[in-house]
């Protein structure tokens, strides 16, 4: 009740602060990365303030991190783009918000409705980062992304993404997910051996 209690928390702080002015000219310019390559200020070896120095760091999310989705392709034989996408619309009948419109593509001369996208858009400042999309895809073919970095000065213009700007290679989904992308692979895998032996037997 004498107030040294305040004291006490007031000289902790203190002394964080002035630790981390003398680490940062202790190490001068090569403050960010430890020689492992490991961010400095997420290592064991920092003192002081346990703040980064952004943009120059940018502290690790983790694989489960969820931002705006994108929609993965596969890269053919020919260096085509191959869309998991089949505009089923599950991803946007499940959307609490309703940021995703799907257009079906068509067949031009016949007219018939074909298993992928004509048109894809998600309005990135509707968008909750639930994930909803992501877990409902029967197919893996959107997933959730780690890049939050999307400050822009004309949302109305650049906030709605379409299909170009949503589309990324299955490497970059397993570059970033590399766990659940291996989990994916798995049961596709599985899913195709199932197959493959339903067939052989009716055969």
């Amino acid at each position: 009740m004498d107030g040294r209690g305040i004291l006490r928390g007031l000289a902790v702080t203190f002394k964080h602060f002035i630790a981390s002015y003398v680490d940062d000219f202790r190490r001068l310019g090569k403050r960010y990365f430890t020689q492992e390559g490991v961010l400095y200020r997420s290592s064991p070896q920092v003192e002081g303030v346990f703040t980064i120095q952004y943009p120059e760091e940018r502290r690790p999310v983790p694989e489960n991190f969820r931002f705006i989705p994108f929609l993965v392709y596969d890269e053919g034989p020919n260096g085509e783009k191959e869309i998991r996408c089949t505009a089923c619309g599950i991803c946007a009948k499940v959307c609490p918000p309703q940021c995703i419109w799907i257009v079906r593509a068509h067949d031009p001369e016949t007219g018939k409705p074909l298993k992928k996208p004509a048109e894809f858009y998600i309005d990135v400042d509707i968008c909750m980062n639930c994930g909803f999309c992501a877990e409902f895809c029967p197919f893996d073919a959107i997933i959730m992304d780690h890049d939050y970095e999307l400050a822009t000065y004309d949302r109305f213009a650049t906030n709605v993404f379409d299909i170009n700007r949503l589309l990324k290679p299955a490497s970059y989904y397993q570059q970033i997910r590399p766990t659940q992308y291996a989990l994916k692979a798995a049961e596709r895998e599985k899913k195709a051996a199932a197959k493959a032996a339903r067939r052989g037997k009716a055969a």
